[in-house]
């Protein structure tokens, strides 16, 4: 009997609340919290617009959570959204989920580490004391050795530590997001005008033609403009609240009831709207030429950081760079967290090969598929920052399914075991459709709204995760059937 439990090791029950609410955060706060302010939300949604959206986003992730919070004592085992979907709708429909999750958490390991270089260039730019070795160019970014170094060594190294043991990984997951949640900066409310965006691309257009004189004649105005700045980064939210989902992920490492998930998830999405609607008005509020810089920059200025310094001093510039540094270690060791046990759930049950399914005897934890999950997310660094705006389209899109597919299953699982509410049926309805309107959002491109559906890189990259997806399930469909 003792060698057959040698042979075939199970997870270890080893997380607390703090640990999985960490968790939660940490995936929620990465660096877009911190960079998005120059790259998307200012510039497409402004203040006000990217307050409200992310309001409505947090307030359409709570009405899901409640079909999460019923699903996970239904179906206490890794791989969340993608066991629901098993249970309820069978395996190809699971297959699909899982393989889109798959996508949702994975990218955002590498979008993570590629900040990394931005926070030592940001708090120390003159010094460039990364740009050193080979480099090269991927849409209009440079990359350099030394960053992609410095990214290398931090995820191999937060790799080692989920492999070493959840526990491990959750007191450090811990500990980053205490200290993110208390270094918010002061702000000041003046200059935030245009308050909802404006439109980017025509004026880097004018700007580069000598025609562009201030921001204003190119601001969001009427109604039409006023809905694309909601609609803009409210098309996001699934890819900014992100996280939460994660809880389910480890439901076989919780040691304590699952009762607790639902207080966990809305209390990280709280905390993730106050610190993504903060640190936009930060940048906003303390820059009073904040449009001329993102117009005017030939990459995508850190305008958190230079709000702070003029705040602040320098104090301010290391208290920005201490709260992205947990924001983005924090994310890389949620997601690896999360996809890894995704794979090590589609792995047992015959989507994947038997290789991401094995667990390290003595520390409990899916080692074969973090080793996977760390040499897929060494590519981040390669590719550099810029292009990885991409993946977080390609997030967006992952997990808007993940909900989609977790609303419907609560629908089903209800139905057959007779029991949940009216109300958390209503939730599971106004969620499924909610789901379905990110998706359409993010992929068909609406007459007057500008700036929401996907560019064309993200279409690309859809379509090649699409293709290779339906080569995996083909290789795969054999054994999966067999199991």
């Amino acid at each position: 009997m003792e060698k057959n439990v040698q042979q075939n090791p199970t997870l270890k029950r080893q997380l607390n609340p703090m640990h999985v609410w960490a968790i939660a955060f940490g995936c929620i706060i990465g660096w877009g919290s911190f960079i998005n302010p120059g790259k998307k939300f200012l510039p497409n949604s402004g203040v006000a617009g990217t307050a409200i959206a992310m309001a409505l986003g947090a307030l359409v992730m709570m009405i899901i959570a409640f079909s999460y919070a019923y699903m996970v004592p239904k179906y206490p085992k890794a791989g969340g959204e993608f066991t629901f979907t098993k249970e309820c709708f069978g395996k190809t429909t699971a297959y699909i989920c899982g393989w889109f999750l798959v996508a949702a958490y994975l990218t955002n390991v590498p979008m993570n580490s590629t900040a990394i270089g931005l926070i030592v260039d940001g708090l120390d730019g003159s010094a460039d004391i990364l740009k050193f070795g080979f480099h090269y160019q991927i849409a209009g970014f440079d990359v350099w050795m030394g960053e992609m170094l410095l990214a290398f060594g931090i995820l191999i190294l937060f790799g080692v530590l989920n492999i070493l043991g959840v526990k491990k990984a959750g007191i450090v997951q811990t500990v980053l997001a205490a200290l993110l949640a208390v270094s918010v900066s002061k702000a000041s409310f003046d200059n935030v005008a245009p308050i909802w965006g404006f439109d980017k691309s025509a004026a880097i257009e004018a700007a580069t033609n000598g025609q562009y004189t201030s921001v204003d004649q190119f601001a969001h105005s009427g109604s039409m403009g006023i809905a694309s700045a909601i609609l803009a980064t409210f098309a996001i939210a699934p890819w900014a609240f992100v996280g939460f989902d994660t809880i389910p992920q480890a439901a076989e490492e919780f040691k304590f009831s699952y009762k607790k998930v639902s207080l966990i998830m809305l209390i990280a999405i709280i905390f993730g709207c106050f610190v993504y609607t903060a640190n936009n008005t930060i940048a906003a509020a303390a820059l009073e030429n904040w449009p001329d810089l993102i117009v005017e920059s030939s990459s995508t200025p850190w305008l958190l950081l230079e709000a702070a310094k003029r705040l602040l001093g320098v104090p301010g510039m290391v208290l920005v760079g201490v709260a992205v540094s947990c924001a983005v270690l924090s994310g890389i060791m949620g997601f690896y967290l999360a996809s890894s046990r995704l794979m090590y759930s589609m792995s047992r049950d015959g989507y994947l090969p038997a290789f991401f399914g094995k667990v390290d005897a003595k520390h409990g934890t899916p080692k074969n598929a973090m080793i996977f999950c760390i040499i897929i997310s060494l590519a981040g660094p390669i590719l550099g920052r810029e292009a990885l705006g991409w993946f977080v389209d390609m997030s967006a899109i992952g997990a808007s399914i993940g909900y989609f597919f977790t609303c419907a299953s609560t629908l089903v699982t209800m139905k057959r075991f007779k029991d949940g509410s009216i109300f958390l049926k209503i939730m599971a309805v106004v969620g499924l459709i909610f789901s379905l309107g990110f998706m359409v959002l993010q992929l068909v491109p609406i007459p007057g709204l500008s700036g929401v559906h996907f560019g064309t890189e993200s279409y690309i990259m859809l379509l090649v995760w699409i293709a290779l997806g339906i080569v995996f399930y083909l290789s795969q469909r054999r054994k999966m059937n067999a199991k």
